[in-house]
C-alpha cells in the first residue's frame, strides 16, 4: 500500500513561508503605526517593534518590542501593550484584509542589553589582558 505525502508539497510550502513573511513584515508596520498614533495608554509611550513572528497556522503572533526612552518600568509597558492586544487586533485585521487577525502576544525583546552586557564583559576582559601584559 503506497503512503499518501503529509502535508503541503513543496512548492507550496514555501510559497505559504514567503505569505507568512509578507504579512509578518506587514503586522510590524501596521503595529508600529497604530502603537504610535492610536494607543491612549501612558504606560506604553514609545516603543519600538523590533520583529514579528507569526505561527505556521497564522493563528498568534509573537511581536517583540523595546521601550524606547520610556518612562514606565518594562513591565508596566508589558501590561498597557497585553491591555491594548484586543483594539490593536481588531484594526489590524481591518488594515491588512484578514478574515482571521492572529492573537498578538507581546514579548519584552532584550536582544539590546544583552549585547551592551556582553559588550562591557568583552571590554574588561581586554582590558585586563591588556593590563597583565604591560
Amino acid at each position: 500500500m503506497k503512503k499518501r505525502p503529509q502535508g503541503l508539497p513543496p512548492a507550496a510550502r514555501s510559497a505559504q513561508g514567503g505569505r507568512r513573511r509578507k504579512i509578518e513584515s506587514e503586522l510590524q508596520r501596521v503595529l508600529a503605526e497604530l502603537i504610535a498614533r492610536e494607543v491612549k495608554d501612558p504606560r506604553v509611550g514609545n516603543v519600538t517593534i523590533t520583529g514579528v513572528s507569526l505561527a505556521a497556522d497564522m493563528s498568534a503572533a509573537r511581536i517583540f518590542y523595546a521601550p524606547f526612552a520610556s518612562t514606565h518600568p518594562q513591565a508596566q509597558v508589558q501590561s498597557g501593550l497585553s491591555r491594548a492586544a484586543g483594539f490593536l487586533r481588531g484594526e489590524v485585521g481591518r488594515r491588512l484584509g484578514l478574515r482571521h487577525a492572529p492573537r498578538l502576544d507581546f514579548v519584552f525583546d532584550d536582544t539590546a542589553e544583552r549585547a551592551a552586557r556582553l559588550t562591557s564583559l568583552i571590554d574588561r576582559a581586554v582590558a585586563g589582558d591588556h593590563k597583565d601584559h604591560s
